[in-house]
């Protein structure tokens, strides 16, 4: 257990479109009091604590990683933080054992399918603060026909965090917990009325209306050289990376 972690605002950081939306909070001035990466996110941003629950060897010996092979096998005998894996490699000097007997036996709960689940729970076993998602995306509206698996594991960590009281904050761009669909239409059978019910925060605590009733902010499209254009894709504005 490690104390220090208590309480604390970690990002958990992975490969996703989303972790776009990372980038722009730190250009933003958001700050984080620990970073954590998943698998070869660790070559792209400095971090404090690094998920690669594969085996090293896996990396170093075999191509089955692709194309995060050449940069991990350059990364990781660098790497002077904590490694966290299923067992240790002498190539990966910081290389730790993931605490997987300790988080199974407080959680109550040994279900992971995904490297990123591992990092969740390892927060919600220290009862950090606050998790912030980025690049955990694993279906994409632009392809309805792929998806990768994880996203129900993930989503099921974050549950148990939340009912441990701690605040869960996902990328705006991310498809997990259905952050980057539209108040309108995330309640099921209701987006299909006319004036369908979206959920929202009063005084502190979730409340229903209708969409009707909420003051939308007016959409204003800025394009090239403060020429007004319709843009379709483009990166979020700063108030909501």
């Amino acid at each position: 257990m490690i104390k220090e972690l208590k309480g604390k605002n970690i990002a958990i950081l992975s490969m996703g479109k989303s972790q776009l939306d990372y980038h722009m909070s730190i250009s933003h001035s958001q700050e984080y009091d620990e970073v954590w990466a998943i698998n070869s996110m660790c070559a792209v941003v400095r971090c404090d604590r690094v998920f690669m629950m594969d085996p090293a060897s896996r990396f170093f010996d075999t191509f089955d990683a692709g194309p995060q092979t050449q940069v991990m096998r350059r990364t990781l005998p660098r790497l002077d933080i904590p490694v966290y894996s299923c067992e240790k490699d002498n190539r990966v000097p910081s290389i730790e054992l993931y605490p997987l007997k300790e988080v199974v036996k407080e959680m109550g709960c040994g279900y992971f399918n995904n490297t990123i689940a591992y990092a969740i729970a390892f927060a919600a076993y220290h009862n950090v603060g606050k998790i912030n998602m980025y690049g955990a995306d694993f279906s994409y509206s632009t392809n309805i026909h792929f998806g990768e698996m994880g996203r129900g594991c993930c989503e099921f960590w974050l549950s148990k965090c939340m009912s441990r009281g701690i605040d869960i904050s996902i990328a705006a761009t991310s498809s997990m917990l259905d952050t980057n669909v539209s108040e309108e239409q995330k309640l099921y059978g209701y987006h299909r009325l006319e004036d369908p019910p979206v959920v929202y925060m009063n005084e502190g605590e979730l409340d229903i209306t209708g969409s009707s009733k909420v003051e939308k902010q007016k959409e204003v499209h800025k394009g090239y050289s403060g020429r007004t254009e319709h843009i379709t894709f483009g990166p979020p504005e700063p108030e909501v990376y």
